[in-house]
């Protein structure tokens, strides 16, 4: 049934969630461990997108073949993708009212998509590897604005991993294949970069000012001050009877704890709750319903 909507899912559609949901529901459940919570999940080894309840039941869920960025909008529609190639809008009921496909350069090669994020004024903003550009584009399509990216070799699958907006109007840009983060400006300037040393795969920027990296095989969470001090952070091994592996999204939560996404963990926890003093409150791990490439998880 999922190969069968898999190939769905390669055209406009309106996808049964509940459907897809009840035969995800039968699987082994998962471990949770800390107070239960719900969240967002996504894995590109198990072909899977689910929103897992408090009690590890699957409210809903979606084929995909690739993913590495999602986003809940305030609407409840939620911004994702089901391949590199394209960014997706579904709403409550599943269907798709909006759709961005990358296409391929001037010259024929393939771009891919690993970063998009809705913004304030309603733009979408795309980061395209392959045309090195990020984007921002209307709800007809039509591209507002862009901003050219610097890359040494472009690579459609290697010049980016997550882009996030900063308060001051600019992008944090995780290039990848450059171990490096870069802060530019609308008009492509570079304002801030910091070498991670790693290939990285997340920056945001923090109240404070300061910038929390998830450093991707860095093994690490990192957050850094505007002078590039390490000012706080956590391992490989620091965290008893944890490996971080390929460390994907971070985000500091409303509470002050990490919350940290452990790619490619080989049977360690998929998701942690850490707090500053880097106590696990929470974890998560399934590797029935999910895998060993879960890349993307949000909190809800």
């Amino acid at each position: 049934m999922l190969s069968r909507l898999c190939n769905m899912l390669m055209r406009p559609t309106t996808i049964c969630l509940a459907l897809v949901a009840a035969t995800l529901t039968s699987v082994c459940p998962a471990q949770q461990t800390g107070t239960p919570r719900q969240f967002f999940a996504a894995d590109y080894h198990k072909k899977i997108a689910a929103l897992v309840k408090a009690d590890n039941s699957v409210a809903w869920s979606i084929p995909i073949r690739d993913i590495h960025d999602a986003q809940p909008l305030p609407n409840g529609n939620w911004l994702l993708q089901t391949s590199f190639t394209n960014v997706i809008e579904l709403d409550k009921s599943g269907k798709e009212v909006w759709r961005y496909d990358a296409g391929k350069t001037s010259d024929g090669k393939q771009v891919e998509i690993h970063a998009f994020r809705r913004l304030d004024n309603g733009l979408t903003m795309i980061a395209e590897s392959g045309t090195t550009r990020i984007l921002e584009v209307a709800q007809d399509g039509t591209i507002k604005h862009s901003i050219p990216l610097k890359v040494s070799k472009p690579d459609p699958h290697r010049d980016t991993r997550l882009v996030r907006p900063t308060p001051e109007g600019n992008y944090l840009v995780s290039h990848e294949a450059e171990n490096l983060i870069r802060e530019y400006r609308r008009d492509g300037s570079i304002a801030w970069e910091h070498n991670v040393g790693s290939k990285v795969y997340s920056a945001s920027r923090l109240a404070n000012g300061n910038t929390l990296i998830g450093t991707g095989d860095g093994h690490s969470v990192q957050e850094i001050s505007p002078d590039h001090k390490i000012v706080w952070q956590i391992s490989e091994k620091e965290i008893p009877n944890v490996r971080l592996a390929w460390v994907t999204m971070v985000e500091r939560l409303p509470n002050g704890n990490t919350w940290i996404v452990n790619c490619h963990g080989e049977e360690q926890p998929q998701i942690l709750e850490v707090t500053p003093e880097k106590k696990v409150v929470w974890s998560f791990r399934d590797f029935e319903r999910f895998g060993n490439a879960l890349p993307v998880a949000i909190p809800q």
